[in-house]
């Protein structure tokens, strides 16, 4: 097994400049030196009051990013002017734990008003949630700023959903200069937490219109998803995404080779010859998929839309100025 080193691995990747503000390591050093060990802290709270919590949160980075970018949108609650990304069809009674978030930012803003972005304590929080459940640890790029928008629209036409195979999930990340090992790796966060069986009713009983089961499923493996998601039960019931659902290992992809992966859209990396090669590797070499993961979170948290920001106050909700008074909306 493969030693991980992250901040070898990812020194160039710190170094980097992109489009819109300016992100480097420490960048609260001066202004709020203890940020990341206040959302360390607070993300510890969290999972020792519910252990899927953590999960929930680093999901957060995902649905964030690649809409528009990491700037907290996916945070904002909906307007009578504006319909956010809460209820869009990939986040709808799915993305959780936004609470996290509230109590997150809460503490930072006794510690240092005004000064810590929501966008900031999204990637943050994402990090400490891989390294609080067994994964890896990585130095983390900062200085976002908030948007001061959400689009449901524009969540709706970017976000995968479980039915999504390989192909679909290559294009989508290359559309994000995310290559076809950055996709494998970071489709691992699905390591720790849980998925709904409204995600899988069409793999155990009508497989791409078949009225069959996706015959990929490892069958006492489909025994336990029937007995967990049976035809006409509630379909918000929640199933472990791999069988160490609240330790961040390399086992998501021991399921996938032996045919018990959860979603379509992750036991589809195995049956497909341009991700295969990378799910047997990373089954085989935990260290070699941790920093395969750290560095793809890295790229993920590079995505910024360059559009104008602010630092909310509230992540629910922008602020809004009058005669020079920030107030909250």
């Amino acid at each position: 097994m493969s030693v991980f080193n992250p901040h070898l691995i990812l020194h160039l990747l710190l170094l980097t400049v992109v489009t819109g503000e300016i992100l480097r390591p420490r960048f609260y050093s001066e202004t709020c030196p203890e940020a990341e060990s206040i959302v360390r802290r607070e993300m510890k709270k969290a999972m020792f009051k519910e252990a899927r919590s953590v999960a929930s949160v680093m999901r957060l980075q995902f649905h964030d990013c690649f809409v528009n970018g990491c700037d907290a949108s996916v945070l904002l609650d909906d307007t009578p002017n504006m319909l956010g990304e809460k209820l869009s069809l990939s986040n709808i009674n799915s993305l959780r734990s936004f609470e996290v978030v509230d109590y997150i930012k809460e503490a930072l803003e006794k510690a240092c008003p005004a000064t810590v972005s929501c966008a900031d304590i999204v990637i943050m929080a994402s990090r400490d949630a891989v390294a609080l459940t067994g994964g890896p640890d990585w130095e983390v790029k900062l200085g976002r700023k908030d948007s001061l928008t959400a689009s449901q629209k524009d969540s709706d036409d970017i976000m995968p959903s479980p039915r999504a195979n390989a192909t679909f999930l290559i294009d989508l990340f290359k559309r994000f200069d995310l290559s076809v090992k950055d996709m494998v790796a970071l489709s691992g966060s699905h390591s720790i937490g849980q998925g709904r069986c409204f995600s899988i009713m069409f793999r155990l009983y009508n497989q791409s219109g078949s009225g069959k089961p996706d015959p990929v499923l490892e069958p006492v493996y489909k025994k336990r998803l029937n007995k967990l998601c049976p035809l006409g039960g509630d379909e918000n019931v929640t199933g472990d995404l791999d069988a160490t659902p609240h330790v961040f290992d390399n086992q998501y992809f021991k399921d996938l080779v032996s045919g018990r992966g959860f979603l379509n859209s992750d036991q589809t990396l195995y049956t497909s010859r341009e991700t295969r090669e990378y799910v047997k590797r990373f089954s085989e070499d935990q260290g070699e998929f941790f920093g395969a993961f750290a560095e793809g979170m890295v790229k993920l948290g590079d995505l910024q839309s360059g559009r104008p920001g602010e630092i909310r106050s509230n992540c629910r909700v922008v602020n809004r100025r009058h005669n020079d008074v920030l107030l909250v909306s």
